[in-house]
């Protein structure tokens, strides 16, 4: 009996199944039962008891408190969107601009592509607890009086001037200005953005590059012919990450924390929980239906 064999395009689907097999295992048995757990919870009101805990039904009682009562939680899920909204292309546009020069070669380049990634690892484990805590918030704010707080608040002054008096249009001035003031955000945001752009820019064959400077296209051709489309799919990824990275460390993800393990309001918890996923889910629907359009795949 004959063995078919399997085309390329088979091995590469199979190739696919087996990528996310042991994520898929991982989901099964590890978070499929939380997962349904916190959906019970949301729905119903959770009592601590000696025995364990008990469930009375209430139906949508705990999304309704979310939206409308609660005193904060809407606020501070408008202001993580538009944190999103704001940070996401910065943190995009200064990856790949970052990801580009740091894929030349010059003297120092593995130095200068550690120092970018360094953000990474201190954005982990116990430096990330005393970044978000009193200690380096006090640290900052200290260091902001003893530099002197109204400074910067005078550069960005007079760089909105300056853009307002070039004929630069409002909106996009205090976009630019914004962006200064969170330029700390950007860049400890950015480090595996740009680790994955350097990975896609290094595939990229020189035949490519060659072909063209002998064509005479300059540098600027060259990275919106062939760069920039070779990477898009890699911009769509990184698009992917940075947003669902800044909504797990942002202030709606501390204040879900804090409504069940403070208040120990565990069904008001688990609604605001999935009502931020579906926020999350809505918003990356979006974006991928946007920017996939515009995605270049190399047969």
């Amino acid at each position: 009996m004959k063995i078919k064999k399997l085309s390329l395009e088979q091995k590469n689907r199979y190739y696919g199944l087996y990528f996310i097999l042991p994520w898929f295992i991982g989901f099964l048995f590890l978070f499929l039962a939380p997962l349904v757990s916190s959906f019970r919870y949301g729905l119903s009101k959770l009592k601590v008891t000696d025995e364990g805990f008990t469930l009375n039904f209430v139906g949508l009682e705990n999304y309704k408190e979310a939206l409308f009562s609660h005193e904060s939680y809407v606020r501070t899920l408008t202001e993580s969107f538009v944190n999103i909204v704001v940070n996401t292309p910065l943190i995009i546009i200064f990856s790949l601009f970052f990801a580009v020069i740091l894929n030349q070669k010059f003297r120092g380049r593995v130095l200068a592509r550690a120092i970018f990634f360094l953000p990474v690892i201190l954005a982990s484990g116990i430096i990330a607890s005393i970044e978000s805590g009193d200690l380096m918030q006090s640290v900052v704010r200290s260091a902001n009086d003893s530099t002197g707080g109204g400074l910067s608040l005078m550069k960005n002054l007079q760089l909105t001037a300056l853009l307002l008096d070039s004929g630069m249009s409002p909106v996009l001035v205090q976009y630019f200005t914004s962006a200064v003031s969170r330029i700390y955000e950007i860049v400890s945001q950015s480090g595996v953005q740009i680790l994955i752009f350097l990975a896609g820019l290094q595939s990229i064959s020189p035949s490519l590059y060659e072909a063209a400077k002998i064509e005479g296209s300059t540098g600027y051709e060259a990275f919106w012919k062939i760069t920039f489309p070779m990477i898009s799919p890699l911009i769509l990824t990184n698009l992917v990450y940075t947003i669902i990275d800044s909504f797990i460390s942002d202030k709606t993800s501390r204040l879900v924390v804090e409504t069940a393990f403070k208040s120990y309001n565990f069904g008001l918890s688990a609604a605001m929980a999935w009502i931020y996923f579906a926020v999350i889910a809505f918003v990356l629907w979006i974006t991928t239906l946007m920017v996939s359009r515009k995605v270049f795949y190399q047969d």
